[in-house]
């Protein structure tokens, strides 16, 4: 016996006797081959009922006193010979060895199809034995192919549960037309990305099952065109385009007027007087989220843009829209927020993704990173700028003057630009005039102050030049949406990121790119993933061992996996 270190006793329970402040009891330790008296001051109950059983293993630190070997606060010890895992749970440790030797082993294993190196791993993992864990128990235990093992159930898990929430619904309508009028009547060629989509969705339309898919392009690739051929099958079956905001619902409608001059189009905003006639007669329904407060005609296709800057309630209204057991009109969102492959992959399990990656046009913007010292040089651009007729956007982080902000606010620096330049224009998100500003601004307008409100959607053909004050305190993927504003129609454009901080690793990526694609793998590798099931990507983690940002091969291998189990 080693002296005051833990020993483990197989003991045989000759007596014990009780009190409130102590238990003692007699035993003969048979693997040490001498007496042993155990010791517990304030005994509970259920450390009493240790000493009931005729023998009992037992472990505790063994002191000598006076002549006897004691052991000190000692715990029954359940098995022997054997490892048994301790899992952080709120359930009893226990509880959780009875149901991981329920339902981790091979047979259940087997039934999600899983791959036979998979099932050794991960048995090992829960019911390790003596001969499989090494010296350095940790090492062994999370070693490479154990961790990739748990990646591996872990997406697979992931996408299984995808595959469930996926539902289908019998299409109000199966719709077919042939394609050539329309893309003869365009005034250029669709980039292959665009064709293909176009495509995709065709096939979508062309079946008895509701077409469910979103279309992911960057800033100025060209979803309007995929959104009008969307609208030109549905021809006189009815579509209806909602849009986030009513500047964006006037731009599309103007769209629609030129692409599709034979169908009946009508725009539903908060500003337009529209008939319940006129609505009932329309071929093409374009317009904001004021279409949900109104009596809509029964359509065969529902497009919506940016979904996700609808509000929740909006939402389930839409959702009812397009959901009818009799029959549901095919849905399509459109999202100008590029997302990694990774995501890209994952999201294709739940519902059909198009990705639009080609752009019609090179997109030709320089961005540079300028601190105080470069002032100077950037005043003498904008007026440069301004002097070719061209437009100006300059981002600030917050409105209104905060001590935790070393920037100006919107508030403090609109002065300065306001005395020294005409056509100054203001508005941010709290501003309820901020459609109208953007609106006025587009045409007459020379500099334009605003918070992130113009992140998405707005054209202004004449902006050649954003500044974004305090740039490292947004996300890339924001960054990348407010330098998409310039350079829309192949104007030569200047992206500027001020910052105060010495150096941004963050920043200085993203001067390398302007591809929407590579942005979102930048930015997944800076903030890693969010819940990908809520729909939106934030910063943290959701997986625990999938890493999304290093993890496609495994992915891929769980896809193929599931693909057979499927079947």
């Amino acid at each position: 016996p080693i002296i005051g270190q833990e020993n483990l006793i197989d003991a045989e329970v000759l007596g014990y006797h009780y009190s409130v402040k102590i238990l003692k009891a007699n035993l003969f330790a048979h693997n040490l081959s001498l007496p042993v008296e155990a010791v517990i001051f304030s005994p509970k109950a259920w450390q009493r009922e240790y000493f009931k059983e005729a023998r009992v293993t037992l472990k505790g630190k063994l002191q000598l006193s006076q002549g006897r070997y004691q052991i000190i606060h000692p715990k029954k010890v359940s098995a022997t010979g054997e490892i048994t895992p301790v899992y952080k749970t709120p359930l009893q440790n226990r509880t959780v060895v009875a149901l991981i030797q329920q339902y981790i082993t091979q047979e259940t294993l087997e039934d999600f199809c899983l791959p036979q190196e998979i099932i050794d791993e991960i048995l090992e993992i829960h019911h390790p034995t003596l001969r499989s864990i090494s010296e350095k128990y940790k090492e062994s235990l999370f070693s490479k192919k154990k961790v990739e093992a748990l990646k591996f159930l872990e997406i697979y898990r992931h996408i299984l549960f995808l595959n469930k929430k996926k539902t289908t619904y019998p299409a109000l309508k199966q719709l077919k037309r042939d394609l050539h009028p329309f893309l003869d009547n365009l005034p250029f060629a669709p980039t292959n990305d665009q064709s293909r989509c176009i495509k995709e969705i065709a096939s979508d339309l062309d079946s008895l099952v509701q077409g469910r898919r979103v279309v992911i392009g960057d800033v100025g690739s060209g979803k309007t065109v995929v959104i009008m051929a969307t609208a030109f099958i549905a021809d006189r079956d009815k579509a209806i385009l909602m849009a986030p905001t009513s500047v964006l619902a006037n731009q599309l409608f103007s769209e629609a007027s030129k692409m599709l001059p034979n169908l009946k189009k009508t725009l539903v905003t908060a500003k337009t007087n529209i008939s319940d006639e006129e609505l009932q007669e329309a071929d093409f329904i374009i317009g904001t989220h004021a279409l949900l407060y109104r009596d809509l005609p029964k359509v065969a296709v529902v497009m919506v843009d940016e979904q996700h800057r609808f509000g929740t309630n909006q939402r389930n209204v839409l959702h009812k829209l397009t959901s009818n057991e009799g029959g549901s009109p095919h849905y399509f969102q459109f999202s100008a927020t590029p997302i990694p492959r990774t995501q890209a992959l994952i999201e294709s399990t739940f519902v059909q993704v198009s990705l639009i990656k080609e752009m019609p046009f090179k997109k030709d913007i320089t961005t540079t990173i300028i601190r105080n010292d470069g002032f100077k040089s950037l005043l003498a651009h904008i007026e440069s700028e301004l002097d070719k007729n061209n437009q100006v956007l300059i981002i600030y982080p917050l409105v209104e003057e905060s001590e935790s902000s070393k920037y100006q606010s919107l508030d403090e620096g609109r002065g300065f630009w306001e005395k020294r330049y005409k056509d100054v224009f203001v508005t941010h998100g709290k501003d309820k005039n901020k459609e109208q500003v953007l609106e006025d601004f587009a045409s007459q307008g020379k500099i334009l102050l605003a918070t992130t409100v113009v992140e998405v959607g707005i054209s202004l053909p004449k902006l050649s030049t954003v500044v974004i004050v305090g740039a490292e305190r947004l996300g890339l993927a924001t960054l990348h949406q407010l330098r998409g504003r310039v350079s829309r129609t192949g104007l030569k454009g200047y992206c500027f990121f001020y910052t105060k901080i010495e150096k941004s690793e963050r920043l200085a990526d993203l001067v390398k790119t302007t591809n929407g694609f590579e942005v979102a793998e930048l930015d997944l590798k800076y903030r890693q993933s969010g819940d990908l099931l809520s729909g939106t990507i934030q910063s943290g983690k959701s997986f625990q061992w999938f890493d999304m940002s290093q993890d496609m091969q495994i992915l891929q291998k769980a896809k193929e996996t599931l693909s057979a189990y499927s079947k």
